[in-house]
């Protein structure tokens, strides 16, 4: 059915009302205009109908007779234009139905209120169809579920980014990188067994260590190699609500998108004495966390409550990040001689050599280490001189670590201490 004429004048007329009458006026005014039709509205964020319309799950069609305003906006990542919809008007066809749609949006305090109107012959077919995009917008494919500032949203350029990270290129102590792999895998698999025998299927793992030694590689090596969705932590502080709310919102998703990893990283950093008991409230609260893995980490555990960090059903495995050995500094100098040329390769002397002149050294200076040295040998290209150039950087990085160590020591000391 074409939509008549006179809703231009209706949103143009709307849009001129005081913010809190907008969205009244027009709900009245199209149950006057479509006396048949039955009719859904609301401003869920997950009701995105053009991203459900690119999937070919529907099929929109503007109204040709009104003016439909659509904003372009360019993304500086991958250097296109992207469209979305302001205000407009169009028909939806879907599953055998017909349906309308009308989309305004108009300026809430420092947000932009996206407002939805569904008219389809039936309030059955409204509600089926709202949730059938609802639903899909929901499903994580391809992307990492992001929380911050209150609010989720989708960030495919960094599933993209872990897309790269394995456990064939990390190298921790001893066993622990299978350890932490058939910890997981097994958990994951485990679901029937769990419920057999009357024990919640939900798993708390902490990563605890000085920065630098693999935590964040290996989560991202644990996203990549389970292939669950993944909802990412970044802040629980926003502008507009409480760390309370955005504590319900987080672990709310996660049920949603349960089996699921919630990383918490630095969650000595998210969880503080304001927000710890309504924190822990989540875990061990009535509402169940089946199927969710916590995967937190922390370069501090002293900073972390005893109540989160020693109860047992909290994180109930906790796995320690330490400085490399020298097995561990040998077979990382290795991984990254196998990527040289063959004028920077490194003999086998070489190798133990830098890896017993680096003791202390954490996987992230090691790797400074290698990239310092490689922009030092191409600045002079010496035939066999790689070696060189990384011993004559060994010093200066241990200088910067022992610099950054004792600021931190002097911190640490004016502390105000708590009781």
């Amino acid at each position: 059915m074409k939509i008549p004429v006179n809703i231009q004048h209706l949103i143009s007329e709307a849009l001129r009302l005081p913010n809190n009458a907008i969205a009244y006026h027009v709900s009245q005014e199209l149950a006057a205009l479509y006396p048949s039709k039955a009719m859904l509205e609301g401003s869920d964020s997950s009701f995105d109908i053009e991203k459900y319309a690119n999937a070919d799950l529907c099929t929109i069609e503007y109204d040709q007779s009104i003016h439909n305003q659509i904003i372009s906006g360019w993304n500086g990542m991958d250097n296109t234009i992207y469209d979305y919809t302001e205000n407009a008007c169009f028909e939806v066809t879907w599953e055998g139905d017909k349906l309308e749609v009308i989309l305004l949006s108009w300026q809430q305090g420092y947000c932009k209120e996206r407002y939805y109107w569904i008219l389809a012959k039936t309030l059955e077919v409204a509600e089926d169809f709202f949730a059938a995009v609802c639903e899909w917008n929901s499903e994580i494919q391809s992307e990492i579920l992001v929380f911050e500032d209150g609010f989720w949203s989708k960030d495919s350029d960094l599933f993209e980014s872990i897309q790269n990270a394995s456990f064939d290129n990390l190298i921790l102590s001893g066993t622990l990188k299978q350890e932490i792999q058939n910890d997981l895998a097994h958990f994951l698999a485990a679901r029937e067994t769990y419920e057999a025998y009357g024990v919640p299927w939900k798993r708390g793992i902490l990563f605890i260590g000085s920065p630098g030694n693999g935590k964040t590689h290996t989560i991202k090596a644990l996203i990549n190699q389970m292939q669950v969705p993944c909802l990412y932590v970044k802040s629980l502080k926003s502008q507009y609500d409480n760390s309370h709310h955005n504590i319900q919102q987080v672990f709310k998703r996660a049920r949603q998108s349960a089996p699921c990893i919630l990383v918490l990283e630095d969650i000595d950093s998210l969880v503080e004495g304001e927000n710890r008991s309504f924190f822990l409230n989540e875990i061990d609260g009535f509402a169940a966390n089946t199927g969710i893995v916590i995967l937190a980490s922390t370069n501090h555990p002293e900073k972390i409550d005893p109540a989160i960090l020693e109860r047992p059903s909290r994180f109930d495995r906790k796995y320690y990040f330490e400085l490399p050995g020298l097995a561990e500094r040998i077979a990382y100098i290795n991984l990254w001689n196998e990527k040289f040329n063959s004028a920077m390769r490194l003999s086998d002397t070489s190798i133990t050599q830098i890896a017993q002149i680096t003791e202390g050294f954490s996987f992230a200076y090691l790797k400074e280490l290698f990239l310092s040295a490689m922009m030092q040998w191409i600045t002079e290209m010496k035939i066999g001189g790689m070696e060189q150039s990384i011993i004559s950087q060994v010093a200066a990085l241990r200088e910067q670590m022992e610099s950054l160590d004792s600021s931190a020591k002097s911190e640490e000391s004016h502390e105000t201490p708590t009781v």
